[in-house]
């Protein structure tokens, strides 16, 4: 028997404390006091998952208000025997819906309608799906999922119904946050953010929803384009869409787009469909929109938006002809606010009243045909190009005035002030 001395001893003990406290390091079991946090829903993360600015950067957040509770990533019950007999890709997906497909949603409405004595009555409105993006019960869903919706109930993986209300709506990019209170001692699994900033055309997806109110459904494809401009209203363009082949059908409205590792990049919108049904043509709001609608939603309640003080006219080709207009597409100026930002630029209202049909257009203003580089030929360019300005923003207005080319520095506004 070999025996130590006691600085032998001394020495070893030591020696073995700090191997132990190198692969505790190394696995990630301790972090140094006043280092960055582990994103949420990874080990070290943060008790509640409230996201810091580093660490929204880090989860390819932008670093705005999204001080949400996330549910830690899942562990896959799925054992690697079970996995077997499925190749790779099939393995990704069938991971990725195990973890995920609880949280997804179903979401449906009751409207009011008039029955024959003109008295409101509750009917059935329309279905949809969406995600649960924080452990207190909020939910990210499309707005016309829930429009003109006089109850809103949301239904869980478990079967489980809720009422729930409408914490804020985005009408201009058909975003809207439900909120439902879930059980006390229950943990919702939640669907994480993740980054539409680096797609690429080519790239797997994976749709999850409730087509047909056949739930959590998953459906897998590719992201077939992007950028695409979709005109959702006579004044809304939804700009930067997703363009995906993975089928999307009526009731996968508001469901996640996910990718190969399971983040949210987008939310299913609509479908371009002679039919009715899929063709393989799909379209998802870019997640980053989502988020920064998302912030503004939890912390004021609604998307402030910067607007121009002034009463524009979209030009069609009677305009043009009457009042002799050097261009045949752009927005005239009609009326400015007394006193207010745009007149303070220099924007020239019109001066010379007009009747057409119902409404009264006055001539000889300037005519808007951009806005920070963007052309204007419609009131949805208009509304595109402010679609990110906040109150207060500048902006560069290009403008038409007596056959010159002007441009003018005009500080946005409140749309809630102009009333609209």
């Amino acid at each position: 028997m070999k025996v130590y001395s006691r600085r032998q001893l001394a020495f070893f003990s030591v020696l073995s404390g700090l191997i132990v406290l190198m692969l505790a390091f190394g696995l990630g079991l301790l972090r140094l006091p006043g280092g960055r946090a582990s994103p949420p829903g990874t080990p070290g993360g943060t008790p509640d998952g409230a996201f810091d600015a580093a660490t929204a950067e880090t989860a390819g957040n932008s670093p705005e208000i999204l001080n949400l509770r996330q549910s830690p990533r899942s562990i896959n019950a799925l054992s690697a025997a079970d996995l077997a007999p499925y190749n790779e890709e099939e393995r990704e997906n069938i991971s990725i819906y195990e973890q995920y497909n609880a949280a997804v949603v179903n979401i449906t409405t009751e409207v009011m309608a008039i029955n024959w004595f003109l008295e409101p009555v509750p009917q059935d409105g329309g279905s949809g799906s969406g995600s649960i993006i924080d452990t207190k019960g909020y939910v990210l869903t499309n707005n016309h999922v829930i429009e003109n919706a006089y109850k809103v109930y949301i239904t869980l993986a478990d079967g489980n119904q809720f009422e729930g209300s409408v914490v804020g709506t985005d009408s201009e990019n058909d975003i809207a946050i439900l909120k439902f209170d879930p059980p006390a001692g229950v943990e919702l699994q939640t669907i994480p953010f993740g980054s539409s900033d680096n797609l690429r055309v080519g790239q797997k997806v994976l749709a999850i929803g409730n087509p047909f109110a056949l739930e959590r459904t998953l459906t897998v494809g590719i992201v077939s384009g992007l950028g695409r401009p979709i005109q959702t209203s006579q004044q809304n363009i939804i700009r930067d869409m997703i363009q995906t082949d993975a089928s999307i059908n009526p009731g996968n409205s508001g469901g996640p787009l996910l990718d190969t590792q399971g983040r949210m990049i987008g939310i299913n919108t609509m479908i371009y469909s002679p039919s009715g049904g899929s063709v393989g043509i799909g379209f998802a709001i870019p997640v980053n929109t989502a988020k920064r609608v998302t912030a503004e939603i939890l912390q004021y309640g609604k998307v402030r938006r910067g607007r121009i003080d002034a009463t524009v006219v979209q030009l069609f080709p009677a305009l043009v002809s009457h009042a002799s207009l050097p261009v045949n597409q752009g927005l005239l100026v009609s009326r400015t606010r007394r006193a207010g930002q745009a007149e303070r630029a220099g924007l020239r209202l019109g001066t010379e009243p007009v009747r057409y049909r119902s409404t009264v257009i006055y001539r000889g203003g300037d005519i808007i045909t951009s806005v920070d580089g963007m052309k204007t030929n419609t009131y949805a360019d208009l509304y595109s190009a402010l679609e990110d300005n906040k109150p207060g923003d500048q902006v560069k207005v290009e403008v038409i005035r007596g056959g010159r080319t002007l441009t003018l520095t005009i500080t946005l506004v409140d749309q809630e002030e102009l009333g609209s």
